[in-house]
Formats: C-alpha cells, sequence, structure tokens
C-alpha cells in the first residue's frame, strides 16, 4: 500500500504517453465506433484535428507531469486532475456513439487511477498538517 500511489502514477503515465505517441496512428480494439487511427476516433466523435492535437498536448503534458510528481510532489494534483477530466470527457464520447462497454474500459481505468491518486495525495496532505 506504501508505493501504490506511485505505482498507478506510473501506470497511467505509461498508458497516457503510449497511446499518444507509438499508437497514435495504430488501430486498437478501444477505438470509438470502426476508428482505426486517433485522429479516426476523434472524427467519429464529431471532434476536429485541432481539438485532437490539443487533447493529445494536455494528456501528454500531464503524463509528464506525473512522472515529475515522483520527485516534485506539487505536480500530482494538477496533472492527476487534468486526466481525471480528459477521461471523463473520454467516457462521455464513447457514450456518446453507443460503443461497447469494452470500449469505455481503458479511459474509465485511467478516470479511476487518476481519482485515487488525488484522493491519496490529498490524505497524505491532511496528514501533514
Amino acid at each position: 500500500m506504501k508505493y501504490l500511489k506511485q505505482i498507478l502514477m506510473v501506470f497511467v503515465s505509461i498508458v497516457v504517453l503510449s497511446a499518444w505517441t507509438w499508437r497514435l496512428e495504430r488501430p486498437t480494439q478501444y477505438r470509438g465506433l470502426d476508428a482505426k487511427t486517433m485522429l479516426d476516433e476523434f472524427m467519429v466523435y464529431g471532434l476536429s484535428e485541432n481539438i485532437m492535437y490539443l487533447v493529445g498536448g494536455l494528456k501528454i503534458l500531464a503524463a509528464l507531469g506525473l512522472l515529475l510528481g515522483l520527485f516534485y510532489k506539487k505536480f500530482i494534483i494538477p496533472c492527476a486532475l487534468i486526466i481525471a477530466i480528459l477521461m471523463t470527457g473520454a467516457v462521455f464520447m464513447h457514450f456518446k456513439v453507443s460503443d461497447e462497454i469494452h470500449k469505455f474500459f481503458p479511459a474509465a481505468l485511467m478516470l479511476v487511477c487518476s481519482a485515487v491518486i488525488i484522493a491519496m495525495s490529498k490524505k497524505a496532505t491532511k496528514l501533514k498538517a
């Protein structure tokens, strides 16, 4: 339990960074409807390429910020909150297009992990006060 928050931070960072770097152009079973790439997926949701780059940039920065949070605690809550908000949007988009439930899984898991990171960080802050 002692290292759970750090494990979750690394896990979320790796998943987010992989989705937005080397898997960006690759099909996965989790893409919305029948999308093959991340851009296709954003188009399925009715979102533009510019929105995709904005969301991707925010997710990459937040994931890197979580990794920095291993050394600089002040990054943890803001970065986990950004990821949680964006993953809430991702879950909503899957719902919007009536995706099968398994396609919600990665976004929902990242949302839950981010929420746990935030809760654990707030608890640690209260214990120190």
